[in-house]
């Protein structure tokens, strides 16, 4: 074969594109659960650092997490739902708290 056989010697190449549609991934909400021994200070430091809350938003969150025994710190990727839910166990083990961060996927999102 000749080098013009390998190139479009003047053809036109038409680009056919499926139309597949994106979709969003699948969102989960890392959940706070209360217990008695995790300090409120302590809980409103990891809303801070971890899930980068501002003062007022992370002392809501953890008022819901003492009064109704669970709040949502987030929604996130999964992939990055279980990496804030390691930060807060290292944290929370490194001082001492029992403090329980889970992960739950959000009904009816993405697929």
């Amino acid at each position: 074969m000749s080098r013009e056989d390998y190139e479009h010697s003047g053809a036109v190449v038409e680009e056919t594109r499926s139309k597949e549609k994106l979709e969003r991934p699948p969102m989960y909400k890392v959940l706070l659960h209360n217990d008695d021994f995790t300090s409120m200070e302590f809980v409103v430091y990891v809303l801070q650092t971890v899930f980068g809350k501002n003062e007022q938003d992370a002392i809501q969150i953890m008022l819901n997490v003492h009064n109704q025994g669970v709040g949502i710190a987030g929604l996130y990727t999964l992939e990055i739902a279980e990496m804030k839910v390691t930060k807060v166990t290292s944290l929370a083990q490194a001082n001492d708290f029992p403090l329980l961060c889970t992960i739950e996927e959000v009904p009816g999102e993405g697929s």
